[in-house]
């Protein structure tokens, strides 16, 4: 009896010590997160924001570093040649990463509300999503390649060399997604961090990996490509080893991967409509990119450095907008419109400033900025072109881009979709195809990006207004 009681005593014991080691994990994991439901909001948006902003940078970072490669050490044509893929691959990885941001509402929305179960299951849901979707484009890419650079008019000098590229490129498509959706899940509760030290890691292997396959072993595009599928396959590594040893309510478990038809349904109503979205807004990047094809190789690369750094532009201010969505739609969950009023607000005001700064800047150090790209005082030339019209403007695309997050927070995605197709891609569309055979030139040609700027937000912030209204009248 005595020895029942000892028994009985030590696993108490025990328990109670896997009780407290259990609450520490708990504690050191929350030091990555981010309380959105209370507290000063400004403060949280700059803390969730920064880190994000610096992984989108990151990520770019992968073909910003291939075209520097290329064009410095294997020439114009090369440069050229993995340029003409950009549209092309943004394309499909905005699909699924667009996709991925119904994996950041739902989650937020079940974390905001603590439940557990929910959370698994949107997890677990996500994943394998990923998986499928990777293996999909994978498999596009691989039979398409070659048939859409045709159809975008790319020039013969480039178009094997473009071919090769995409084609190893796309071999890194399920790598890609899986990492996206993981890193959503993380972002879903306030966790910007990890995301990004993950990609500093396979940022400095994806710069060596370049270097060491196009100058010491000359594999030019096939090198560049290669290094870019190695870098996202340690992401996706790192941030599924993440999801698996969190003690958090959003763990991953292998055994548990499934499709759950519900939150599916829940996912896709926020994430098909953003992907959509920017899969058409890509498209219309795929149509000036084929007007610019007809200047010839000279034209392409300058554009491919200009589209590259504008890039940059653009992750920053889509950062502000992912937190926008993040916070609007943990708040929508707990029923806080008032909080979810100063929440917009205040990405508002983020997205104007740091849009500002950024196109200022790169209007004053454009000359600079695309010397890293090449030494060609032509391809530079077009690029300056470029600069001219879409850097000092740029806070029309971050109105432009903001209001719709604030949107897919309040679970609509719908609306802003077609409004996005109507004013970004039907003012390039008529601009291509009706305004651009009588005045050619890379001027006019790239006049269409302010105006669809200035379009878009005009419409958009009357369907927030609408929006906004609606969600309110749910609420109450």
């Amino acid at each position: 009896m005595l020895m029942k009681t000892e028994l009985g005593s030590m696993i108490r014991y025990v328990e109670e010590w896997e009780v407290i080691i259990i609450k520490m994990r708990l504690k050191r994991s929350g030091n990555y997160e981010i309380d959105m439901i209370h507290g000063s909001i400004m403060p949280k948006l700059v803390t969730f924001f920064i880190p994000l902003m610096l992984s989108g940078v990151l990520q770019l970072l992968f073909n910003a570093v291939d075209l520097v490669v290329v064009g410095k050490w294997a020439g114009s044509n090369a440069l050229a040649a993995v340029g003409a893929t950009t549209a092309l691959i943004h394309m499909f990885s905005n699909l699924m990463m667009g996709v991925s941001m119904g994996t950041n509402v739902i989650v937020a929305r079940y974390i905001a509300l603590e439940d557990q179960g929910g959370t698994s299951e949107a997890v677990h849901t996500s994943v394998a999503i990923a998986v499928i979707l990777g293996v999909i484009v994978l498999a596009v890419g691989l039979l398409f390649s070659r048939g859409c650079l045709v159809l975008m008019g790319t020039p013969a000098d480039v178009i094997d060399s473009s071919a090769i590229y995409m084609k190893i490129y796309f071999c890194g498509m399920p790598f890609f997604a899986v990492y996206n959706y993981g890193a959503a899940i993380l972002r879903a509760s306030g966790d910007t961090k990890r995301p990004l030290y993950y990609l500093v890691i396979a940022g400095v292997l994806n710069a060596g990996l370049n270097m060491i396959l196009v100058i010491i072993f000359h594999l030019d595009v096939v090198g560049v490509a290669l290094a870019t599928i190695f870098s996202q396959m340690v992401s996706c590594v790192l941030v599924v080893r993440c999801l698996i040893k969190t003690q958090s309510i959003y763990r991953l478990d292998f055994r548990k991967l499934h499709i759950n038809g519900p939150i599916l349904k829940r996912i896709f109503i926020v994430g098909i409509p953003t992907g959509l979205q920017s899969t058409v807004i890509n498209f219309s990047n795929v149509l000036l990119q084929s007007s610019v094809n007809s200047f010839g190789p000279v034209a392409m690369a300058g554009y491919t450095a200009a589209n590259n750094i504008l890039g940059f532009l653009y992750v920053s201010v889509n950062s502000i907008t992912q937190a926008c969505m993040s916070f609007t739609s943990q708040n929508y969950a707990v029923r806080n419109i008032g909080r979810i009023k100063r929440v917009i607000a205040d990405c508002l005001i983020l997205e104007c400033i740091v849009s500002a700064v950024l196109g200022v800047s790169v209007h004053c150090l454009e000359q600079q900025l695309l010397g890293f790209y090449t030494g060609s005082g032509q391809v530079i030339a077009c690029g300056v072109q470029i600069f001219t019209y879409t850097t000092i403007t740029y806070f029309l695309c971050a109105i432009m881009d903001c209001l719709p997050g604030a949107m897919r927070g309040l679970g609509n995605s719908a609306a802003p979709m077609i409004l996005a197709i109507l004013g970004t891609v039907g003012t390039r569309a008529v601009w291509v195809f009706l305004l651009f055979p009588h005045y050619r030139s890379l001027d006019f040609l790239f006049i269409s990006y302010p105006v669809s700027w200035l379009l878009s937000a005009i419409m958009q912030t009357v369907c927030l207004f609408f929006v906004f209204r609606k969600s309110k009248k749910s609420i109450s």
